[in-house]
């Protein structure tokens, strides 16, 4: 890449691999219908992971670099990384695409701004659109939508908050995070990523993980070296790794090729937790 030239989005060859890393081959034109496939698809092929944090990676907020980790290097990312490699996909697509700050919400109790990053996508209204916040809807979400909507993972609402034009999203009546509706530019989120990536008050430098929806409804995730399954209907089951087993179970299910576990030295092997 040539950094004297200003970033003008993705080439039509980055746009051609992004898509082949999450399996769409045809994305059509700009639609509602087309927005969903291409949100399960992200959903489906790029894991939500943190595991740069643990491995002494930097987590740069930068367009060609995010969109390079996530198809050149196949790896994943935490909301930050994901949301926004998305939208610039989305955008070479024709998709008309804002970056909107969420403050995760722990009970009603809101995180500091900038918590999250989320994307509105306008078509024929507003669209809520999130392939980075872990277990959340498979299917954008109408961000004008006052009532329940409906999703293979559950039950969500775009409900109204306070008098400045936010919104709580909830989940089977859970509150998620809250939105402000404004735009923001990515580099208004650089502060709050980079706290959230360093400070040992985040909860993404107290425990590596690496999460994906499986096909029947359920979900698997690595956190450390506990592979853990989550079925449909809840149901969980765990299994301890070695760590040579933790490096495998990264490339069977994730695709991610790792040399040693996250929070091992450099250059130091596997080990046998």
């Amino acid at each position: 890449m040539d950094h004297d030239k200003p970033y003008e989005g993705l080439t039509p060859a980055a746009r051609a691999a992004y898509l082949a890393r999450i399996g769409v081959t045809d994305p059509g034109e700009p639609s509602a219908a087309a927005l969903a496939r291409l949100q399960q698809a992200h959903l489906r092929a790029v894991p939500f992971e943190n595991l740069s944090i643990h491995l002494g990676e930097p987590v740069v907020l930068d367009p060609p670099a995010l969109v390079a980790k996530l198809v050149d290097r196949r790896r994943g990312g935490f909301c930050y990384e994901l949301n926004a490699a998305f939208a610039e996909l989305l955008r070479s697509l024709g998709y008309r695409v804002s970056l909107l700050a969420g403050r995760v919400l722990d009970g009603e109790r809101p995180g500091p701004p900038f918590d999250h990053l989320a994307l509105r996508v306008d078509l024929d209204g507003p669209w809520l659109v999130d392939v980075g916040f872990g277990r959340f809807s498979l299917l954008p979400l109408r961000l004008d939508g006052r009532g329940p909507q409906s999703d293979p993972h559950g039950t969500f609402a775009v409900v109204p908050y306070g008098a400045h034009g936010e919104s709580d999203v909830l989940m089977d009546g859970a509150p998620q995070y809250r939105l402000d509706p404004r735009p923001y530019a990515l580099a208004d989120f650089v502060p709050t990523c980079w706290w959230q990536s360093t400070s040992p008050d985040s909860h993404f430098t107290r425990s590596d993980t690496c999460s994906l929806p499986t096909g029947d409804g359920g979900r698997t995730t690595l956190s450390g070296t506990r592979l853990i399954r989550t079925a449909s209907d809840g149901t969980r089951t765990e299994r301890q790794l070695t760590g040579a087993g933790t490096l495998a179970a990264y490339r069977e299910h994730f695709g991610i090729v790792l040399d040693r576990l996250p929070g091992r030295p450099a250059g130091e092997g596997p080990g046998r937790v």
